[in-house]
């Protein structure tokens, strides 16, 4: 499987790859000010829901017949995010809500924030892979029986564990000499394995136009899938390379085959019974 990796600005990039995708993971910066090195988060809302617009249509003229994006927002845009997409093509499929588990944003006059949501959308009427995975978590308290084949999984996602900052972020977070963590919002492994697994086969080409720390293209090498990464940040870039030559074991998937046991020709999907570098 391979990767390749582009370095710069997403609007000025995605017209020059000429590679057809299938599937794309979009999570941008959210425009909350942030201090990114060579980003404004603080552009005028006009400005940046047409630079969002400009990345979904050229994403959309990338992607095969039946392929997919997943647009990540803060909740308060989601009816922007909607309209982007409709705008550019795209037909919505599931309006995702992935729930936080360790992080709530507390607010005055209104209830508080747990959750992001992800807009899941097709190109053409209905996606050309969608596999519907089982999952087997916990039964509720109130349930007298334990489930003998798990549940498909919905559009809330409550089981996947975000990276907070402190210690609920674990080893997966990657941190400098320092200590503190490299990236302001690195997405966990667990959320794109379900993206992945649900929306591509084998061989498939996965695109992420803001990559971050490459977390699109570790779980696309590990199920066989290729990858095209737009970073537009050098030492991003330098971190995505580093990540994917020198594995560490926080970045290893196979502790998450477990979770979709009940999910029928697992191996088919996931691309074996244990695929990574190990």
């Amino acid at each position: 499987m391979s990767y390749e990796i582009f370095c710069g600005d997403s609007v000025k990039i995605l017209p020059q790859i000429t590679t057809k995708v299938d599937l794309t993971f979009m999570d941008p910066p959210f425009n909350q000010q942030k201090a990114y090195t060579l980003h404004n988060d603080d552009m005028p809302p006009e400005q940046y829901w047409d630079m969002m617009k400009d990345v979904c249509r050229n994403i959309y003229d990338l992607t095969n017949e039946g392929g997919c994006l997943y647009f990540m927002q803060r909740e308060k845009n989601t009816e922007s995010v909607l309209r982007v997409m409709r705008e550019t093509g795209w037909e919505f499929q599931n309006l995702i809500i992935w729930k936080k588990r360790t992080s709530a944003v507390p607010m005055k006059g209104k209830y508080g924030k747990q959750y992001q949501i992800i807009v899941y959308a097709a190109k053409g009427g209905r996606a050309k892979t969608f596999n519907r995975l089982r999952i087997n978590p916990e039964p509720p308290s109130n349930y007298k029986f334990k489930r003998k084949n798990g549940i498909f999984v919905t559009d809330v996602w409550d089981d996947v564990r975000e990276l907070t900052s402190g210690y609920f972020a674990g080893n997966e977070a990657l941190r400098n000499k320092a200590g503190e963590r490299f990236h302001k919002q690195q997405a966990p492994l667990a959320l794109l394995l379900r993206i992945i697994l649900t929306s591509t086969r084998v061989g498939d080409v996965v695109l992420d136009p803001f990559s971050g720390t490459g977390t699109t293209a570790v779980v696309a090498l590990q199920t066989r899938r290729n990858s095209i990464l737009v970073e537009i940040d050098p030492e991003n870039i330098a971190c995505i390379k580093s990540r994917l030559g020198n594995v560490r074991d926080a970045d290893i998937i196979q502790r998450y085959y477990q979770d979709y046991t009940c999910t029928e020709n697992l191996p088919e999907i996931w691309g074996g019974d244990f695929v990574g570098w190990r």
